[in-house]
C-alpha cells in the first residue's frame, strides 16, 4: 500500500491567489453620519440666516495655521458661513486614526467656541469623540486657550488619536478665525 505524503508547498499557489484576491481598499465597517451640514447649522444657529463666506488662505497663512494647530494637511476654506449675529459656522476635517472626521465649529462674534459637532465619523472605534459630554469641553474656548489633550481637554481611552486630532482641529478653526475671520 502506498502512503501519500503531506507537502505544504503544494498549498503556496492557493495562498498567493487568496492574497491577490483579498480586498486592498479600506473597509468602512462602522461609518457614522451623525448630522448633515444643514441640520448642524439649524441646531447651532437656529433660524438665523447664514451667508457663505469662503476664504482662501495664502501659503504663509497656511503655515501659521499649521504651526498653531499641528494639523498637517491644508485648511480648506470653502465651508465657512457667517451668521447674522456675527458668529461663524466652520466645517473642517481631520484624520482620526486612519479615516477623516468631519466636524463643525460654531463660534460667537468674539471668536469663542459656542459648540462643536461631529458630522461624520468613519472609524470602527473611537466614536466617543462625538459624544456631547466630551465635546462640551470646547465651549467658551478661544484662540488664547492652550487646548492640550490630557491637560485642559480630557483624553478618551481607546480614542486617543481621534481625540488629539479633533482637539487640534478645533485649534485650527480658532487660528483661522484669528488670522482671517476676526473683524469681518
Amino acid at each position: 500500500m502506498t502512503r501519500m505524503q503531506w507537502k505544504p508547498a503544494a498549498l503556496l499557489p492557493l495562498a498567493a491567489l487568496g492574497a491577490a484576491l483579498a480586498p486592498t481598499a479600506p473597509v468602512y465597517a462602522a461609518a457614522r453620519i451623525y448630522v448633515s451640514v444643514e441640520q448642524a447649522q439649524r441646531d447651532l444657529f437656529g433660524s438665523q440666516s447664514l451667508a457663505a463666506f469662503p476664504v482662501v488662505l495664502t501659503p504663509a497663512q497656511q503655515d501659521e495655521v499649521r504651526a498653531a494647530s499641528s494639523v498637517a494637511h491644508p485648511f480648506q476654506g470653502s465651508r465657512i458661513w457667517k451668521a447674522a449675529d456675527g458668529g461663524w459656522f466652520v466645517v473642517d476635517e481631520v484624520v482620526g486614526k486612519h479615516e477623516m472626521i468631519t466636524y463643525a465649529v460654531a463660534l460667537d462674534g468674539q471668536g469663542r467656541v459656542r459648540r462643536v459637532e461631529v458630522l461624520e465619523y468613519h472609524e470602527s472605534y473611537g466614536y466617543e469623540v462625538a459624544e456631547p459630554q466630551w465635546l462640551h469641553q470646547f465651549e467658551g474656548k478661544d484662540g488664547a486657550a492652550p487646548l492640550k489633550l490630557g491637560k485642559d481637554v480630557e483624553n478618551i481611552s481607546g480614542a486617543t488619536l481621534s481625540a488629539k486630532h479633533l482637539t487640534d482641529g478645533v485649534k485650527r478653526v480658532l487660528a483661522v478665525y484669528g488670522l482671517v475671520l476676526r473683524g469681518r
